[in-house]
């Protein structure tokens, strides 16, 4: 059984896989102080985030709680703090951007609703694009570990930057194709993509676990996109398709 790169892995190198850490059971603090000035480090700011999210549709108490904890101004740039708890998808540089919480909440919710995670909790997820971190940081309070790949060497850095201070021992970066999933920590009781693509890579159904649900946004014809969320059963792949949703297209490759 190969072992389970720790914090971060990169898989362009060969062999570069590390024993993981043990799961951290909540999340600690930055040591780095929150801009002044604009009320960024009080949770009452974030609490009326939560609030905006809950009137909107957000049901799930953990997924509200994670959102209220995370602090959100830590993964964007310094220029944008003051937009860090609007319901708005943010520049993060190359082209990314870091998805706005209505999103990144329901994503999360939609993860949390597989048939695995309602008998046992969330288990072992793939995200596919780190980006920034947050959705990773997000999912670190919601899931017993995290493996978050990124194809972009920068953002994968930035990435690691942003999460370093927060000591989320359950939490693996990767830098490497998101399109070929991470085989070494298959299965998965969920996997979630923030790109999409005309079709779900192979790989990805193949590392997810009988009872795991993915969720990714899916291409369709004249370049809209839609929210997909596929369950794997005993019986094969069932697939729903929801509302239409905006993302950058998933390529593969590392950059």
């Amino acid at each position: 059984m190969a072992r389970k790169p720790g914090f971060p892995a990169q898989l362009d190198l060969p062999g570069a896989v590390a024993k993981a850490a043990r799961p951290a059971p909540a999340l600690r603090s930055a040591p780095a102080a929150a801009p002044q000035g604009v009320g960024l480090d009080s949770a009452a700011v974030r609490a009326r985030m939560v609030q905006k999210l809950a009137a909107s549709g957000a049901r799930n108490a953990a997924v509200l709680h994670a959102m209220a904890t995370v602090e959100r101004h830590r993964f964007v740039d310094s220029a944008l703090v003051n937009q860090a708890y609007e319901d708005t998808s943010l520049p993060i540089g190359l082209g990314q951007t870091i998805s706005k919480p209505s999103i990144v909440a329901r994503m999360s919710e939609l993860l949390l609703g597989a048939e695995a995670a309602r008998d046992t909790g969330l288990g072992r997820v793939l995200e596919i694009g780190t980006g920034c971190g947050y959705q990773a940081a997000v999912l670190s309070l919601l899931a017993r570990e995290v493996y978050s790949m990124e194809r972009l060497r920068a953002l994968h850095e930035k990435a690691r930057d942003n999460l370093r201070p927060l000591r989320l021992a359950n939490v693996h970066l990767l830098l490497g194709d998101g399109m070929l999933g991470y085989a070494q920590g298959a299965p998965y009781a969920g996997i979630l993509a923030a790109a999409g693509g005309a079709a779900v890579p192979q790989a990805w159904t193949d590392q997810l676990a009988v009872g795991g649900r993915l969720v990714a946004p899916m291409a369709l014809a004249g370049g809209q996109q839609a929210l997909l969320v596929l369950d794997k059963t005993a019986h094969g792949l069932q697939q729903t398709l929801l509302e239409p949703v905006h993302f950058v297209p998933l390529k593969s490759g590392i950059a």
